[in-house]
Formats: structure tokens, sequence, C-alpha cells
């Protein structure tokens, strides 16, 4: 049984991108669409990984990851960013936020693999 990764994502395709990557590399992926599930399926599944988009409708990946790391029982489990802000400064205002490891969309699916097996 692979690790336990928490896939945020509101576009479907990314989603399902994400989670079939994962899954066929021997990842146990769960997927998650609206940001407001994100804090309860955290506490449920103690994921080894969460992978959030930074650009979520109702509540946003930078408040997500805050919470996240406020959370006693989260704030060890690394976040992986994975966002079409590719601005300057963007990468380091979503680490200041408390992502370990940052991926601009679109993904490169090399890179993507890569980085999550840093973590998880």
């Amino acid at each position: 049984m692979g690790k336990t990764i928490l896939v945020v994502e509101d576009n479907e395709l990314n989603l399902r991108l994400f989670c079939d990557l994962l899954n066929a590399h021997g990842y146990t992926a769960h997927p998650v669409r609206d940001g407001r599930d994100a804090l309860a399926k955290a506490r449920e599944i103690a994921p080894d990984l969460i992978i959030m988009d930074i650009q979520l409708p109702h509540v946003g990946g930078l408040e997500l990851i805050g919470q996240m790391k406020a959370d006693p029982t989260l704030r060890a489990v690394p976040i992986m960013a994975v966002t079409a802000y590719a601005g300057k400064g963007d990468e380091e205002q979503i680490r200041a936020a408390g992502a370990e490891a940052y991926v601009s969309k679109p993904i490169s699916v090399i890179k993507f693999i890569e980085s999550v097996g840093v973590f998880a």
C-alpha cells in the first residue's frame, strides 16, 4: 500500500490527472474538489502529503495552507502547492504561507512525480 496523498483541486481534469498519476506510481490519492472540505478530509485520512491548488473558490489555497499549518494534527504534513501562479514573488509567498514545495501549471509529469517523491 502506497503512501496517502490528499489532492485539493477544483478543476476536474487536473484533479483526475493528478490522482491518476499518483495511483499509477503506487500512491493512494484522495481527491477533494472543494477547499471547504479539505481540513476535515485531511484530519480524517492523515495524509503523508497534501497537494494544494492555490486558486480555489470559496476558500483560497494560501488560507488553507495557513489553517493546516496551525492545526496540531496537520502541522507536520508537507504541502506541495500546484498552481498557475507563476509570477515574480508568487513562489516566495506560497512558501511563506507554509508550503514545502511549489510546482507550476501546466505541470511537467516528471517534475510532479519527482516532487511528490521527495515528500511521500
